[in-house]
């Protein structure tokens, strides 16, 4: 039994449930955002303080742009929906104050759960005729096989971005090894160039010398 106990306070630390509270101030909005995998279910709890004159709406979507919820001037309730893909999906909360009205903030609470927490044990248990330590066999369970889908996926991005970087890595120093054999190409032609440019010059040097020197003997009168 004591084994059991500290299971479900491991298991239960480790449970997707989200509480948040913020102040939100009038005209802005606060969104929250969460990577979650395909197919899974989420439920939200809200609640909003009242200021008059001024309004919230909520609404969640996914990345794409994809309206999954949406309620205006809200003040407390719920929502749910499921996940269809793996994807971001955000909750954002609006602020909607008239310009005549001074606004003032106003507290927001949500709580949050996907997963295994959506689901009631209570009421699937007693319809399976279960003991109440059966229920928390049944959650843990779940939830560690949630757990074990978490660190599968994790890995599998682990691997695509790991062969991300390599072919990255790969083209950079294709990019790099391209671009020295020009560079290398381009300096072998110019000392080339250069070594013609500095032969002719030796030999339009050498060929003043021998004039200069003829004329100077010829005017000493040492040659004819």
């Amino acid at each position: 039994m004591k084994l059991c106990y500290y299971l479900c306070l491991i298991f239960a630390f480790l449970a997707n449930v989200d509480c948040i509270m913020w102040t939100l101030k009038p005209n802005t909005q606060k969104c929250l955002k969460e990577e979650l995998q395909g197919n899974v279910p989420v439920v939200g709890e809200f609640e909003v303080s009242e200021a008059m004159g001024q309004k919230v709406d909520y609404v969640v979507r996914d990345s794409k742009g994809h309206i999954l919820a949406q309620r205006d001037d809200i003040t407390k309730g719920k929502f749910s929906f499921n996940t269809e893909n793996y994807d971001t999906y955000e909750i954002c909360f609006i602020s909607r104050a008239p310009p005549n009205v001074r606004g003032i903030g106003q507290d927001v609470s949500l709580v949050t759960k996907h997963g295994v927490e959506t689901k009631n044990y209570e009421t699937f248990g007693d319809a399976a005729q279960l003991k109440p330590i059966e229920k928390e066999l049944k959650r843990l369970e779940d939830l560690s096989n949630e757990i074990v889908q978490d660190f599968a996926l994790m890995r599998k991005r682990e691997e695509e971005m790991r062969d991300t970087n390599g072919s990255e890595s790969r083209t950079i120093l294709n990019i790099i090894l391209n671009t020295m054999l020009l560079l290398s190409e381009s300096t072998n032609s110019r000392v080339l160039y250069f070594s013609v440019f500095s032969m002719c010059c030796l030999l339009g040097l050498a060929t003043w010398q021998v004039l200069y020197l003829r004329r100077y003997f010829k005017a000493k009168k040492l040659i004819e």
